[in-house]
């Protein structure tokens, strides 16, 4: 579990700044406005994500099942929050309607919530020499 989240949380990194790179520059020629705020969004979380993941991957030893699912609940609520805005955002452009994927989008949210209170949950009970 520890490679699998070094490995993701890098994998978010390098995807957030992919996205990032393309919001900045190429989507704005076919995002409006609020559609590119939306998708920036979500690159935001995502990086923020992998950021948390590099470190829990770095700092925890997933012996237990509570360490194995701040890693878990990490992953699935940025991928549930961040692929559900990047699609929101484009379905204008696409001509699709989306808005089935709205309750997604907070549903990973709270994915992350949860993950973060578990992780202050473990440095709560852990005892540091």
């Amino acid at each position: 579990m520890k490679n699998l989240t070094l490995i993701i949380g890098g994998i978010y990194g390098l995807l957030s700044v992919v996205l990032g790179a393309f919001g900045a520059h190429a989507f704005k020629k076919i995002l409006s406005v609020e559609r590119l705020e939306s998708f920036e969004t979500g690159v935001r979380y995502q990086i923020y994500a992998a950021f948390f993941l590099l470190i829990v991957g770095y700092i925890l030893k997933f012996e237990t099942s509570s360490e194995k699912w701040i890693s878990i609940l990490m992953i699935a609520g940025a991928f549930l929050f961040s692929v559900s805005i990047y699609f929101l955002s484009f379905q204008d452009y696409w001509g699709v309607n989306l808005k089935f994927l709205g309750p997604i989008t907070p549903l990973g949210g709270l994915f992350m919530i949860i993950s973060w209170g578990m992780l202050i949950w473990y440095f709560a009970k852990a005892k540091f020499n």
